[in-house]
């Protein structure tokens, strides 16, 4: 069946000697015992030779084949529903055994042209005839032999193979579906080497935005086609469902894992101009990208690479890579008094702004603090709504403050039973925690830069390197992403500009603003980032999390996660959280740079992936 291709073109023992196997007769033994131990033995440790020698036969076979190896029954064979209960085994013949690494994907050919793809779990040396090599003779015999003098043909070599598909052509389309048949006994294994075997067998999308390539082991998979290599895509149209760039991705890393070069390589193809969404009223639009950034790498990202040579930018055209820095790049700059932003690592449009103590009307947490509790909250709303009542949407942070160091406000409201006095002191408190120079700076208000904010096709950085404290990092990008989200989930937005672009809201260092805790606060912003993911796909807006401690984001956020890319962790407890399978976790602390662990259920099975070398844009001091 033409469909299904030749399933491996690795050759086996090359043993077409055209010979009749020879034989050899042994000399005259002469080995006498003195004190339990054999004159022959006391040789071999003189002279580091074996002076018996024993009837030996050429057993190469005559003739060529193909594969690695046949399907062993000497142990059972077995398929099953429940994977504990799957026996499948293959010899892997001597000429092979070097090739052959854990993960390695495999066909097996059933007798009507359709494939099991597997892939390697086990690989273990077993005793081809029966002996005791735990002696001292064979332990000293094993330490003079140099390592070259292994000798293949003694032991068998068995992997231990776990099915993942059945292949079968439809027409002229090849599928997959799960497995339902045994092989036969004695069937050959051969490597997978066609690639849309692989990818078929892996479920993985022939279109969609670029991760990496497919590998074992931190070795590229290698094809027999051109490219050779297996590119990753990630599902972005609506044939299977809504792309998944709204129902959210998660990269995960340590430090030095290469988290930040693989977001910018992914966002890069996000902002590609042949990528658009279609909106519910039926038009095409490129999606925007707002990129929270804590360390100011991200606006590099209007620069090129000065490291990316022609031919390697000639070969991501090919394979359909965006690459290049994005000209339509602004860095959207908060204005805090008695700071200031360089931007001298990039060549962006720097444009400030301020958030406008008017979006505490319909945002209080933000001057809640980080201990007001429950009891005290309602308090804050009295006192807030109160306000604006009295100074409109022009009403300054610096009124609210002279607003509650009135006495009388205070005597009124404790005297009516609304605000005790003691709860109206302790909200006081909490209001003046807020870090001077927040709100109401000599800049354009955020809630006026929509247009900028939000742009088709256009990438938005937020840095908040410069500022001084977290605390101030962490109210700017919560008035920033809150106003975001407000305008994509309602009904009645403030900016239609928001609520008609698509959006991939990238928050980097995501555990500092998403973490799980009992202030009104942070249970206000997980409320408000859990509906956002749940809603994203309606509203067209998707969540890009980085962070290097994945288990301090919040659950209910971490749950909508659909695509989870996991690069070298070392924390067992951040391993553990992200809760990939097994076999793919216990690589996780051995990663190199760049290797990562791609968990998408609704796009693929789950893989090891390489990713790009260098970075599509202008990365690090160059």
């Amino acid at each position: 069946m033409s469909d299904l291709g030749d399933f491996t073109d690795i050759r086996g023992d090359e043993g077409d000697t055209g010979r009749e196997p020879s034989r050899q007769s042994p000399p005259a033994s002469t080995a006498e015992e003195t004190n339990g131990e054999t004159k022959t033995d006391a040789a071999e440790e003189t002279n580091g030779e074996d002076s018996l020698s024993f009837e030996t036969y050429d057993a190469e076979p005559v003739g060529t084949e193909q594969g690695l190896g046949a399907i062993a029954v000497s142990q059972g064979l077995r398929v099953s529903q429940d994977s504990d209960r799957t026996t499948l085994r293959a010899f892997v013949t001597t000429g092979n055994r070097e090739h052959v690494r854990l993960g390695t994907y495999l066909v097996v050919p059933y007798p009507d042209n359709e494939l099991l793809f597997c892939h390697i779990v086990g690989l273990e040396y077993a005793q081809e005839f029966h002996a005791d090599d735990a002696t001292e003779i064979h332990a000293r015999r094993a330490m003079r032999r140099s390592e070259d003098d292994f000798r293949e043909r003694d032991y068998k070599f068995m992997a231990e193979l776990e099915p993942l598909a059945v292949l079968f052509s439809d027409g002229d389309e090849l599928k997959r579906r799960m497995v339902d048949r045994v092989p036969k006994p004695g069937a050959t294994v051969g490597e997978a080497k066609d690639a849309t075997q692989i990818k078929t067998g892996l479920k993985i999308p022939e279109e969609g935005v670029f991760l990496g390539h497919l590998s074992v082991g931190g070795e590229k998979v290698q094809t027999s086609a051109t490219p050779p290599t297996i590119d990753y895509r990630l599902n972005d149209d609506y044939t299977d469902g809504d792309p998944l760039v709204f129902r959210h991705s998660l990269v995960a890393g340590g430090t030095g894992s290469g988290k930040t070069h693989a977001s910018k390589n992914i966002l890069r193809q996000y902002l590609s101009p042949e990528r658009c969404y279609e909106m519910d009223d039926g038009r095409d639009v490129q999606a925007a990208v707002v990129q929270f950034d804590p360390q100011d790498e991200y606006a590099q990202m209007h620069d090129d690479n000065p490291d990316l040579d022609a031919k390697t930018a000639q070969r991501y055209e090919r394979e359909g890579i965006a690459h290049g820095g994005h000209d339509d790049t602004i860095a959207l700059v908060p204005k805090m008094a008695g700071s200031s932003y360089a931007g001298a690592n990039h060549r962006a449009e720097q444009l400030e702004f301020t958030i406008p103590f008017s979006m505490v009307d319909d945002l209080p947490w933000l001057v809640a603090g980080s201990s007001l509790n429950e009891n005290q909250y309602p308090a804050l709303l009295t006192l807030i709504n109160r306000f604006f009542r009295n100074y409109g949407d022009t009403g300054t942070y610096q009124e609210f403050l002279t607003f509650l160091d009135d006495p009388a406000l205070k005597e009124e409201l404790h005297e009516s039973g609304r605000v005790h006095e003691a709860t109206f002191d302790a909200v006081k408190r909490r209001v003046r925690g807020v870090p001077s120079g927040v709100f109401d700076q000599d800049a354009k208000p955020i809630t006026e830069l929509d247009h900028e904010l939000v742009r088709p096709g256009g990438l938005t950085v937020v840095p908040t390197y410069h500022l001084p404290t977290s605390r101030a990092k962490e109210l700017f990008v919560l008035a920033v992403s809150s106003m975001l989200i407000d305008d994509k989930l309602s009904n009645d937005p403030h900016s239609d500009r928001i609520k008609e672009t698509p959006v991939v809201l990238g928050m980097d260092e995501a555990h500092n603003f998403l973490s799980d805790a009992d202030t009104v606060q942070a249970q206000k912003v997980i409320q408000k980032f859990t509906e956002a993911a749940k809603q994203g796909r309606k509203e067209r807006l998707g969540l890009f999390l980085i962070t290097q401690d994945p288990q301090d984001i919040a659950d209910p956020v971490f749950k909508q996660v659909n695509t989870k890319i996991v690069l070298n962790l070392g924390d067992e407890d951040a391993i553990k959280s992200v809760n990939i399978p097994p076999n793919l976790e216990s690589k996780v602390p051995y990663m190199e740079k760049g290797q990562m662990v791609v968990y998408s259920p609704d796009n693929s099975d789950p893989v090891e992936l390489i990713g790009l070398s260098n970075c599509v844009t202008r990365h690090g001091d160059r």
